[in-house]
C-alpha cells in the first residue's frame, strides 16, 4: 500500500528522500532557509498582533469615555474651547435609542469650557456634565471616589485626571477654582472639590476633560433641568456604530438634531492609527519578498546542486511537469516548516508578553504601558496559506531551469 501511494505521488516522494539524506553544506542551507522563513512569519505575525493590539486598546480607550455615537444639535464649529448650543432632553428618545440592538447605554450629558485654577496655577479643560446614572468605564482607573449625586440641588465635586491633577499639583480631597465667562461675557467663580482623579492612558481625553454632576453645569450655564448638550450611546460593538448612528438620524432624529459616530467627531485619531496599519502593511509586504527571494535562491542551488538528478529523472521518462513538483514540493516542504517554526517563535514571544509585560512603552506617547498584543486567529490562518502559497507560486521561476538542462551533459561524466 505504501509502494502504491508513493508511486502515485512520486514528486512528493522524492521530495521528501531527498530532504531526509540531505548532509553536510546543503543540509545547512535548507536548515537556514527554514530559519530564514520562520524569523520572517514570526515577525510578520508578531507585527499583526501589536498593530490590531494596539488598535484595539487605542479605540477601547476612546470609546470608554466618549461612547460610540453622539446626537446633538448640529454645529458647524465643534470645538472643545465653546459651549454647543442646548438640546431638549427628551426621555422617549433616550428610551427609543435605548430599545435598539447592540445598544448598552444612552447618557445624556452637558459639557462647556472652564479655567482650573488651584495653588497658583491654570488649566484649561473641557467640563463634562452626567447624572448619577452614568455608569463609569471599568477600562478607566478612578483613585478616589467617583462624583457623589445629592437628592436635591447639585454636587460640587469634580473627577479630574491624574494628568490633570499633576500639572495642578492637587490631589482628590483639595478644592479647586472653576472659572468661566457667562453670557453677558462676565466672569463667575465657582469652588469645587475634588472627589477622585480618573486615568485612561488616553492624553486626548485625560489632558482636556474633567466629569461632574450634569446640574452643576446647568446652573452654570443658566439652563432648565431638561436642558443637555447631547446624548452619548455606548454599544456592545463598536463594528454597529456606523449602523446605529444611521438608525438615530434616518428614524429617531430631525433637524436640527445630527448623529455622529466617535470616528467622525475624532478623525484624527483613527486617521492615525490607519497610518499605524499601513506601516505594519508595508513591514509585511517588505518581510514576504525577503522570505520568498530566500526560499527562490535556495530553490535554485538545489537544483544545480542536482542538476545531474533531475538529467536522470529526464532520461527515466520524468516529464517536465512532474521534475518540476519535485522541487515544488521540496520548496513547500521548506516553506511548511519554516510556517510552523514561525508560528511556534511567535506565539512564544506573544505570550511571554502578554504574561510578564517584558516590552514597556512611554504612556504618554504611546497612551499605554506595555506593548499590547491582540493575536486574531484568522490573521494567523490567512498569513500562514497565503505565505505558503507564494512560496509554492514563486517556486515556478527558478523551477524554469529545469528546461535548460540538457541530460546527455549533465550524465556524461557520471
Amino acid at each position: 500500500m505504501v509502494l502504491i501511494t508513493s508511486y502515485l505521488n512520486l514528486p512528493f516522494f522524492i521530495a521528501r528522500r531527498y530532504l531526509a539524506n540531505q548532509k553536510g553544506t546543503f543540509s545547512f542551507i535548507i536548515r537556514l532557509a527554514v530559519l530564514a522563513t520562520a524569523l520572517s512569519i514570526a515577525v510578520m505575525l508578531i507585527a499583526l498582533a501589536v498593530v490590531t493590539g494596539f488598535e484595539s486598546v487605542v479605540k477601547e480607550k476612546l470609546y470608554n469615555f466618549m461612547g460610540h455615537v453622539h446626537v446633538s444639535s448640529f454645529d458647524p464649529v465643534r470645538s472643545n474651547s465653546r459651549t454647543a448650543p442646548p438640546i431638549y432632553l427628551d426621555q422617549q428618545l433616550v428610551a427609543d435609542i435605548a430599545r435598539i440592538p447592540h445598544v448598552v447605554q444612552v447618557t445624556p450629558f452637558a459639557q462647556r469650557p472652564v479655567i482650573l485654577q488651584a495653588r497658583g496655577r491654570m488649566e484649561g479643560i473641557a467640563l463634562k456634565g452626567v447624572d448619577k446614572n452614568y455608569h463609569f468605564p471599568p477600562g478607566i482607573s478612578v483613585e478616589g471616589r467617583t462624583v457623589q449625586y445629592p437628592d436635591s440641588g447639585y454636587s460640587r465635586q469634580v473627577l479630574l485626571s491624574e494628568k490633570t491633577a499633576s500639572r495642578l499639583d492637587v490631589r482628590a480631597g483639595d478644592t479647586v477654582q472653576l472659572q468661566f465667562i457667562d453670557a453677558e461675557a462676565v466672569p463667575r467663580l465657582r469652588r469645587v472639590v475634588i472627589a477622585g482623579l480618573y486615568h485612561s492612558g488616553l492624553d486626548e481625553v485625560d489632558k482636556y476633560y474633567a466629569i461632574c454632576d450634569i446640574r452643576l453645569l446647568q446652573r452654570l450655564n443658566n439652563w432648565s433641568a431638561d436642558s443637555i448638550n447631547a446624548y452619548q450611546v455606548d454599544l456592545d460593538n463598536e463594528r454597529f456604530a456606523d449602523t446605529v448612528s444611521n438608525y438615530i438620524h434616518y428614524k429617531l432624529i430631525k433637524a436640527p438634531l445630527e448623529s455622529n459616530t466617535t470616528v467622525e467627531n475624532y478623525p484624527n485619531i483613527f486617521d492615525w492609527l490607519h497610518l499605524q496599519a499601513l506601516d505594519s502593511s508595508i513591514l509585511l509586504i517588505i518581510m514576504a519578498i525577503v522570505s520568498i527571494i530566500n526560499m527562490a535562491a535556495v530553490l535554485l542551488i538545489l537544483m544545480v546542486d542536482r542538476a545531474p538528478m533531475i538529467g536522470l529523472l529526464k532520461t527515466m521518462g520524468m516529464t517536465f511537469k512532474d521534475t518540476v513538483a519535485v522541487f515544488l514540493n521540496i520548496g513547500g516542504l521548506i516553506g511548511g516548516a519554516g510556517i510552523l517554526l514561525g508560528n511556534i517563535i511567535a506565539g512564544l514571544l506573544c505570550f511571554i508578553q502578554l504574561k510578564f509585560k517584558v516590552i514597556t512603552l512611554p504612556e504618554e506617547t504611546y497612551f499605554m504601558k506595555y506593548a499590547p498584543l491582540k493575536v486574531v486567529w484568522w490573521h494567523v490562518a490567512v498569513t500562514d496559506i497565503t505565505a505558503l502559497f507564494l512560496f509554492v507560486v514563486c517556486m515556478w521561476l527558478p523551477a524554469l531551469y529545469i528546461r535548460t538542462i540538457q541530460p546527455a551533459k549533465v550524465l556524461q561524466f557520471k
